[in-house]
């Protein structure tokens, strides 16, 4: 069994008569079709998505509610057979910021339960309408077509107008991207041109078009080969004078190629630090904002819709992914968020852990409060007979916390 039956188990309709196209509100045909434009080709272009996609890979998949316990074990670490988190996620955005879509389809098993996600990326999808009911149909690049129920299929999409189910092409960017590949030609070429060694050379006496080209080849055999080791070009009295032509090819200048580059950058909503890795906490705060955190919230609901039932969902069971935004804080940021949260019973120690980059200790998966400090779950043992400080209860110092009657209530 390959991938695409792994994905597509069940028997789909075929495209016969008696599939029609789903009618539209805004009259647009519901039909999706890759750009082969290259967007994803140019170097500018791909290191915008790179540095989204790779930011985006490291989201956190988590489950709230009882009902998302088996779903959350699978999202956290391998939402299909073929792909671990990180590359799925990846993927996801990749695609969204390519295609402005990007299509989920879920794995089943054989009772209906669903065992994972897979993202796919037809070359062209169509909303058709069988017995009265939506279907998503895929055709593949090589050349194989399946359809799945619309309602079970999850679509992320970027730049939605016109279209009630997908999001517009990249047309926007040619310009941009015309510039960018003229310019890499002229570079390329002005690199070839300025190799040349042209001269200019003026015959004294008027002779054939046939004479003058095997005076031609003379010159440039006799000066401009490798077997002239001396460097020094001779002529004799047939030619009046010889100057050397220099080439001064046209780029782009540094203006300009900044104005090309705050194109893309506003297109896909990056900076040049996030491309390079030299940002800092307020850098990546607004790249967050911008570009990961929509991706998260989108992606969040997609999954959500697609796992739990509206009962469900209203019961509390949700799909979120999140990310510890307080990794790419200052240490003087991190010191400060740590000390005063863990002090007030807001942070746990292994939640300060992770906001370190450390591992997790044992029994860290408590709260404390500073009174001086007492566990959170211990309190009400003492009720408030104490407003006075002390130690005791100080984790590690041997009492129990709450035994002294330096407990305050939260």
């Amino acid at each position: 069994m390959g991938v695409f039956e792994t994905i597509f188990k069940r028997p789909r309709p075929g495209a016969g008569s008696t599939m029609k196209y789903f009618q539209m509100l805004t009259g647009y045909a519901p039909i999706f079709s890759t750009y082969a434009g290259g967007i994803y080709e140019m170097e500018a272009t791909r290191a915008a998505i790179n540095a989204i996609a790779t930011h985006c890979s490291k989201l956190k998949p988590e489950t709230e509610g009882s009902a998302g316990s088996g779903i959350g074990r699978i999202l956290q670490y391998s939402p299909n057979p073929f792909m671990d988190t990180t590359k799925f996620l990846a993927r996801l955005a990749t695609m969204l910021y390519v295609h402005n879509n990007a299509f989920i389809v879920p794995l089943e098993d054989e009772t209906g339960q669903i065992t994972g996600f897979f993202p796919v990326l037809p070359e062209h999808v169509e909303i058709v309408e069988f017995n009265g009911k939506p279907y998503m149909r895929y055709t593949f690049s090589n050349g194989q077509r399946a359809a799945i129920e619309f309602e079970r299929v999850g679509i992320l999409t970027r730049h939605q107008h016109r279209d009630d189910f997908f999001g517009e092409n990249n047309d926007a960017m040619k310009p941009t991207m015309q510039l960018i590949y003229s310019n890499n030609q002229g570079i390329v070429n002005g690199i070839k041109n300025s190799a040349m060694i042209r001269f200019l050379a003026k015959i004294n006496n008027m002779i054939s078009s046939e004479d003058i080209e095997k005076e031609r080849q003379r010159f440039t055999d006799d000066n401009l080969t490798a077997e002239n080791q001396s460097g020094v070009i001779m002529y004799d009295a047939k030619f009046a004078d010889v100057h050397e032509i220099e080439s001064k090819p046209f780029t782009v200048n540094a203006a300009q190629m900044k104005q090309i580059m705050e194109n893309v950058y506003n297109y896909f909503g990056v900076s040049e630090a996030i491309l390079q890795n030299k940002y800092n906490e307020d850098e990546w705060n607004a790249f967050y904002e911008g570009a990961v955190e929509p991706f998260a919230l989108q992606l969040s609901l997609v999954l959500t819709n697609m796992a739990f039932t509206r009962r469900e969902i209203a019961h509390g069971n949700a799909i979120t992914l999140t990310a510890n935004r307080l990794q790419y804080a200052s240490n003087a940021t991190k010191l400060s968020i740590t000390t005063q949260l863990f002090d007030r019973g807001l942070l746990t120690m292994n939640q300060a852990m992770d906001i370190w980059n450390m591992a997790h200790v044992e029994g860290g998966d408590k709260y404390w409060i500073r009174k001086e400090y007492a566990e959170v779950s211990q309190m009400q043992r003492g009720g408030n007979d104490n407003a006075g400080g002390g130690n005791e209860g100080v984790p590690g110092d041997g009492a129990a916390a709450g035994d002294s009657g330096n407990e305050q209530a939260v």
